[in-house]
């Protein structure tokens, strides 16, 4: 579940609990509109702190090595008799 699931459970339960005056038998809304934002919120925090472990970035351990130019030696590139 992502992150607009999570945020729709909340607001799901957040109606439930509030704004609803309905009555089932056998069924508290109230209790059901209060267990909908726990879950909405735990799955919240678990996306978050998901999300900040995948931002990690971790350099290389070996140097990258860029053999893309063509290379010549005529003696008097690199330095040698000038």
């Amino acid at each position: 579940m992502g992150l607009g699931g999570c945020i729709i459970l909340i607001a799901v339960g957040a109606i439930l609990t509030f704004a609803t005056d309905w009555d089932m038998q056998g069924v508290d809304l109230n209790l059901v509109g209060v267990i909908f934002m726990i879950v909405g919120l735990i799955g919240v925090a678990t996306f978050s702190s998901i999300a900040r472990r995948r931002r990690v970035v971790v350099p290389p351990a070996t140097p990258v090595i860029d053999d893309t130019r063509p290379r010549s030696r005529d003696g008097y590139s690199d330095g040698y008799g000038v």
